[in-house]
């Protein structure tokens, strides 16, 4: 094989690349051996047609399919000779080809910038502690034991209120008919809250324990069977329990029933939930105040192909008009990506970061802890979409470079208050294209907000 640069432009090589026929025909003769022992041909035995045979009824298709193959091999080769960091896939240019002759081709090849990192030293940037007031705290206590309502029986001859609990049977008809799933058995509403269908709560106000009560209601319209969508129908209810609420107390016990240890624990609890909350909000603030320095300050070299490609994912889901209208916004916020990109990703490189397997699983294993019930849809998501667990570690490397960065700039760290907390989000996220810089890598990323409670209800 002899590669030679035919042209430099910028970040732009063409390489010119020619394998000697001989090495072609040895490539041909080992595949045809090879076809000799599976090739199953009408008046021959198994693995004894000649290849002269396989030749002369397949030799174009087997030709093509060694060529496909030495090019592979070969532009891999090439690319490794010379030394070069490729963005995106070359483009290969057939200029000779054919049986018993040499194959010539050429490889068009986006290369990757050479980065030349400036010192940190200099930059500046605020990261931010957030003092969650008790205030905010026992509010959140309270909402919390206003979803975790406790119920006790009432009274035989008591009739159901708004904010009571009843539990009941059903057996619904539609014109008369029975449908699939016409019947439910220990159904529970707390009455008000009108979670089951429109309007039916508020019919069952008055019933007292061992009724029966005929509702009419209307099936939703987005009913899973279309002919049952927005059908009037007959619920005949037999109440099993009516049960009012139970006077709360927010003590030990409570605390115990939320999963923690005592109440002191559950205000603990509560106070890291949403320092949690804050903490990410604000640091992707302190993240966009370093990469703002750091694209400032560095001139990079950018392959189009890159930046073609990153505004292709970034605009698969808009309508065209869209397109056209963001286009030179689109252009701009793909350039920045790929920069600062390219220059975290040296800045890693240098200081030998990595992330490892362990470290992806531990992060799957924390988003599987923090959704509870959701724990087999996470772990299926991440075991079928092997690019969701590269996007994670991408994320994961992000995360350790911004960290080492953070660890040599000059970071002022500033505690304030959730009502100045609030302030800067808001001020963060009024519209503006830019505050897209924060994320510099496209990825898929499952995002959840966390669950303190599960509720006992």
């Amino acid at each position: 094989m002899k590669v030679e640069v035919k042209s430099k432009k910028g970040l732009r090589t063409i390489l010119s690349v020619i394998v000697d026929k001989k090495n072609i025909q040895t490539k041909m003769d080992e595949r045809l051996k090879e076809l000799q022992k599976e090739v199953a041909l009408k008046g021959f035995r198994p693995g004894k047609v000649p290849s002269e045979v396989i030749k002369s009824q397949f030799g174009k298709s087997i030709y093509g399919e060694v060529v496909d193959k030495i090019l592979r091999e070969t532009s891999s080769k090439a690319i490794n000779e010379k030394k070069l960091k490729i963005a995106g896939q070359p483009k290969i240019d057939l200029k000779q080809f054919g049986e018993g002759k040499d194959l010539n081709y050429e490889l068009q090849i986006d290369c990757l910038p050479s980065v030349t990192l400036k010192s940190f030293d200099k930059f500046k940037a605020t990261s931010f502690k957030v003092k969650i007031e008790e205030k905010i705290i026992e509010e959140k206590l309270k909402e919390i034991a206003s979803q975790n309502k406790q119920f006790e029986d009432k009274n035989d001859s008591e009739k159901a209120v708004n904010g009571d609990q009843v539990t009941f049977d059903y057996s619904a008809t539609v014109d008369g008919n029975k449908f699939e799933g016409s019947e439910g058995k220990g159904v529970q509403l707390e009455l008000g809250k009108d979670l089951f269908l429109k309007g039916f709560d508020e019919q069952l106000i008055g019933v007292k324990k061992s009724d029966t009560k005929i509702l009419d209601s209307t099936l939703p319209a987005n009913h899973p069977k279309k002919d049952l969508a927005n059908k009037k129908t007959k619920f005949v209810c037999t109440i099993l329990k009516v049960k009012k609420p139970k006077p709360g107390k927010i003590d030990d016990d409570f605390a115990k029933l939320m999963g923690a240890k005592d109440i002191k624990d559950l205000k603990s609890l509560i106070e890291k939930q949403i320092s949690g909350q804050y903490s990410q909000a604000l640091n992707s603030i302190t993240k966009k105040e370093i990469l703002d320095q750091i694209e400032k300050n560095h001139q990079v070299d950018l392959p189009q192909n890159l930046i073609d490609q990153e505004i292709s994912i970034m605009t698969k889901n808009l309508k065209p008009e869209d397109k056209e209208k963001h286009k030179l916004n689109n252009e701009k916020l793909a350039k920045s990506r790929i920069k600062l990109g390219l220059l975290l990703n040296e800045y890693g490189e240098k200081n030998n970061l990595k992330v490892s397997d362990d470290e992806v699983r531990n992060e799957i294993q924390k988003q599987i802890k923090g959704m509870p019930g959701q724990e087999k849809m996470i772990f299926e998501y991440y075991q079928k979409n092997p690019n969701a667990s590269q996007s994670l570690k991408g994320s994961l490397y992000e995360e350790k470079i911004i960290e080492l960065i953070k660890s040599k700039i000059n970071l002022t760290s500033k505690e304030i208050n959730t009502k100045e907390a609030e302030k800067i989000i808001s001020e963060f996220n009024k519209p503006n294209v830019d505050n897209d810089k924060s994320k510099t890598s496209s990825s898929t990323k499952i995002r959840s907000k966390k669950k303190l409670v599960k509720s006992n209800q």
